[in-house]
């Protein structure tokens, strides 16, 4: 273990901009996040609570890169680019990957759940084997291997999402997020679509995931009793600040 945070956000800011006739009209500027500063350790679980509209979502897409912010986030002691090229978005692939509150809409309908986990392999060539990208029959045994890791039978792998529970589907999508061997999973509102029991279950199988593979997580729900049940350590967002405690 080492004492330096696995994932380090300083002074994060975030706005959206639109302009309210369309193309046209006065830009209108609503400021999302406000110089956001939290530290998530290796292996640790760390929730993120508040209201619906208080920025939690767009905190985590600004982790996943998928918009512009400010300020800083260093992940592994890296700074990661506000504008990153097409190498440093690669490598956040390995570092970062995220589970949705919609699973069935974060899994292509139309292709098996086996052509779902491996599309990532074959598009990063891992795991690479002394050297060279993994052939087929390398590529499946790291799909099965992460099915069961979920808790989902190998014989799983020819159905379709749309054959399957909302338990199993979100469980294809944890799956899908551990095929490159992450060291962070930001998991929005994960459980949020879910019935009770299904819900904790999947809950437990985020505990046994970071018992066993040392994952850290950023939970994020507006659910205290779920925040309480399963982080470490928790912060709690209100109009797009960190509440000190």
């Amino acid at each position: 273990m080492t004492d330096t945070p696995l994932l380090s956000i300083k002074n994060l800011s975030s706005a959206y901009v639109s302009r309210p006739w369309g193309g046209v009209g006065k830009k209108e500027v609503k400021h999302v996040l406000r110089d956001v500063n939290l530290e998530i350790a290796r292996g640790e679980i760390f929730g993120l609570v508040g209201k619906s509209g208080c920025g939690k979502s767009t905190l985590a897409k600004c982790i996943l890169g998928l918009i512009e912010y400010e300020g800083e986030i260093i992940i592994n002691g890296r700074k990661r680019s506000l504008r990153p090229s097409y190498a440093e978005r690669r490598q956040g692939a390995f570092e970062v990957q995220a589970v949705f509150q919609d699973s069935g809409s974060s899994l292509n309908p139309v292709k098996t759940v086996g052509w779902i986990l491996e599309e990532p392999l074959k598009a990063h060539g891992q795991p690479r084997l002394n050297g060279r990208p993994p052939g087929a029959a390398e590529r499946e045994a790291r799909v099965i291997e992460v099915l069961e890791l979920v808790g989902i039978d190998a014989s799983y792998k020819s159905r379709k999402p749309n054959e399957l529970s909302l338990g199993q589907k979100q469980r294809v999508a944890i799956a899908s997020s551990l095929m490159l061997n992450p060291a962070l999973i930001v998991a929005d509102e994960p459980v949020s679509s879910l019935d009770v029991s299904v819900g904790a279950q999947i809950l437990n199988l985020f505990q046994d995931l970071n018992r066993q593979l040392g994952l850290a997580l950023l939970f994020i729900s507006h659910n205290l009793e779920l925040v309480h049940y399963l982080c470490d350590n928790v912060a709690v967002m209100e109009a797009g600040r960190i509440k000190k405690p």
